[in-house]
């Protein structure tokens, strides 16, 4: 039986989309203007530098400080509610398991995308590109994204979504949430990657009632991939660039790779469960 009116649902979820992405645009065009005016130069100019990767770091600053604004705001107003339930079950091997499978799944992964030709246009490309090369674009994208992302696709709307719906149609809820968090990411090579992570995040939200387990799948994802662009920034993200054109090598690879992916999922089906005595999250 559902929790909340579907009426109600609708509105909270829209509101929680909205404020995530007017947030972000809000502390976008703001640190545009604060830029401008210390580097005296020109607004609009300040604005296609961002949109382009041309400033790395006043994209990547006003990314932490959007992120942080979403946090406060979220936990502040209780929208997603937080308890330390989880993580005082112990649930140690469980998390090794599912850092294990997001290793695991990164090369498979990457793999699956090239040969169906699903790539991020040269523009997002750059973005993406110089916002990894500043140390604030770690912040951004490896620490403060998974936390922001977690409390308010799982935490508010996935949460929001499973409390509209019967617990038969838990996995309604889960695709619906993977598909927002997949659009909100503006382009088709990350709406891919975010909706198949958006499915696998749904399905430890539902399994666990925490976000602990998906901040950290969403951790390792995005820490390797800063290692990787920092490390070997020649490869472009290629897989037959970073084994040197070795197409044997690519496949061996995404064999070693599904043989830590495929048990480590199996590990989670089995172990990842509700802590006791956990209300929620």
């Amino acid at each position: 039986m559902a929790k909340i009116s579907l009426k109600k649902g609708i509105l909270d979820v829209v509101l929680y989309i909205i404020l995530f992405i007017v947030i972000q645009m809000i502390v976008m065009y703001a640190g545009a203007g604060i830029w401008a005016a210390v580097k005296h130069v020109g607004y609009m100019a300040t604005v296609q530098d961002m949109a382009t990767g041309g400033n790395a770091i006043l994209l990547a600053l006003t990314s932490v400080f959007s992120n942080v604004i979403t946090l406060a705001l979220f936990l502040r107003i209780k929208w997603t509610p937080v308890t330390r339930g989880y993580l005082l079950s112990k649930p140690w091997l469980q998390l090794l398991w599912v850092a294990l499978f997001t290793l695991g799944a990164i090369i498979p992964l990457t793999f699956l995308y090239e040969q169906l030709g699903i790539e991020m246009d040269d523009s997002a490309e750059r973005l993406f590109a110089s916002l990894m090369k500043e140390p604030w674009g770690y912040v951004a994208v490896g620490i403060l994204a998974p936390l922001a992302e977690e409390i308010v696709f799982r935490g508010a709307i996935l949460r929001t979504l499973l409390d509209m719906m019967s617990k038969k149609n838990h996995w309604v809820a889960i695709m619906i949430s993977a598909a927002i968090f997949g659009v909100v990411h503006g382009n088709m090579a990350q709406f891919v990657n975010a909706l198949l992570m958006g499915l696998i995040l749904g399905w430890m939200y539902y399994r666990t009632k925490s976000l602990v387990p998906g901040i950290l799948l969403h951790w390792v994802n995005n820490t390797v991939a800063f290692i990787l662009a920092n490390i070997l920034p020649q490869t472009n993200g290629k897989l037959i660039d970073l084994f040197h054109g070795d197409e044997k090598t690519v496949y061996y690879a995404v064999g070693f790779s599904l043989c830590i992916m495929i048990p480590s999922f199996i590990q989670m089906v089995q172990r990842l469960k509700k802590a006791r005595k956990c209300v929620f999250r």
